[in-house]
């Protein structure tokens, strides 16, 4: 097997060891500062949410907030360590892989967010895709503008041989560069999930009526397209996306970053979600979706089905397949456990996002506090 990328070598190893639990000073630029109307709005529309709760200024000024609020992966936007930019290991692949939310207070229209983050740990894994990898885990703290704590979250990625990826052959041997076309009777399927979607909105869903067992409405998203991951990128900012000087400074800053194209021009490694051939040579079954991006479809599923009433306040979600341009995905969920905390009465909801093949992409835990009619 002839070597085209960096490898992951024990120097580099010990050196993202002496980082754990060192406060991170030189925090990129994030993609958004401020909550604004349109970074909301833009965010929503990048992952196909389209609550009037985020959206519309009228609607929401009639709710029990008063005002917009951010749907909860907003926060996504305002770190790019959170959404995967990793240091360390340079030249090195980084699959983001999944994260696990905790939301304190709702984020409104035109605050401001501040992040606080560290590397949290670092470990080991044999993997079917690329054998030896290592899961590289952040803390990040997300504070408003008077300074009070909205949220808190740990993300990981996996850093992984992309040489190692491309020939071991295993997990995406059959799936590689696959086009299965849809019939007209698929589409007409997905049409109908998309018509009957309920965003349950100002109907209050109340505690006492829900019991454990019942299930949550599917929600469908794609089919994939590469149109749609550059969606989400136009709402979420990406991690390396940037033009012409930009670009250029990034490069320099961080030499290993950057991987030539077929000009000979050094390019950003995130173009594996709109560039088929490049995927393929990281061994990935095609061009595919965010992590990021799936996360916030299982917190979406979540919004809609607890109302404006509701809050979700937990969200764990674990990436088990990239979703190549082609596929479908189907979330489900199901309610597993209701409870009472604090005088405070929350639902705990399974999740679980498929293919249309049956394949497991992305599993997830959600606990939402929902209004009780006492």
């Amino acid at each position: 097997m002839s070597a085209k990328f960096p490898k992951i070598t024990e120097e580099g190893l010990a050196d993202l060891r002496s980082r754990i639990g060192v406060k991170i000073t030189n925090t990129v630029e994030p993609w958004n500062y401020e909550a604004t109307r349109d970074a909301i709005r833009h965010y929503a529309h990048g992952i196909g949410d389209d609550n009037p709760l985020w959206c519309d200024p009228e609607y929401a000024a009639k709710t029990r907030f008063g005002s917009l609020v951010a749907l909860p992966s907003f926060l996504f936007t305002s770190s790019r360590i959170i959404s995967g930019y990793c240091g360390g290991l340079s030249g090195v692949h980084a699959m983001w892989a999944g994260a696990d939310w905790t939301w304190h207070k709702p984020v409104f229209r035109n605050d401001t967010i501040r992040t606080e983050a560290y590397l949290k740990d670092l470990v080991e894994h044999q993997t079917k895709f690329a054998g030896r990898s290592f899961q590289q885990i952040y803390h990040v703290d997300f504070y408003n503008q008077h300074n009070e704590l909205v949220a808190e979250a740990d993300s990981w990625v996996f850093r992984t041989d992309r040489d190692e990826a491309r020939e071991r052959g295993t997990k995406y041997t059959e799936a590689r560069g696959r086009v299965v076309p849809f019939t007209e009777e698929q589409l007409a399927e997905f049409s109908e999930l998309y018509a009957n979607e309920e965003v349950r909105g100002a109907a209050p869903r109340y505690w006492e009526d829900v019991t454990e067992g019942q299930a949550l409405p599917r929600m469908m998203k794609g089919p994939m397209t590469v149109t749609g991951f550059i969606g989400y990128a136009q709402g979420w900012g990406g991690l390396y996306i940037r033009a012409n000087k930009m670009a250029w400074k990034m490069q320099q800053a961080h030499p290993g970053l950057a991987i030539k194209n077929r000009f000979n021009v050094p390019d950003c490694p995130e173009r594996v979600h709109w560039d088929e051939a490049f995927a393929l040579e990281v061994g990935a079954p095609g061009a595919y979706d965010y992590g990021p991006e799936r996360c916030s479809w299982l917190t979406h599923h979540m919004t809609n089905w607890i109302g404006d009433d509701g809050f979700l306040t937990k969200s764990n979600c674990q990436i088990r397949r990239h979703n190549p341009d082609g596929d479908a995905i189907f979330i489900d969920g199901v309610v597993k456990r209701k409870f009472e905390e604090n005088g405070k009465k929350y639902v705990e909801v399974e999740q679980k996002a498929t293919t249309h093949r049956g394949e497991l992409s992305a599993f997830g835990t959600s606990v939402a506090e929902l209004p009780s009619k006492g």
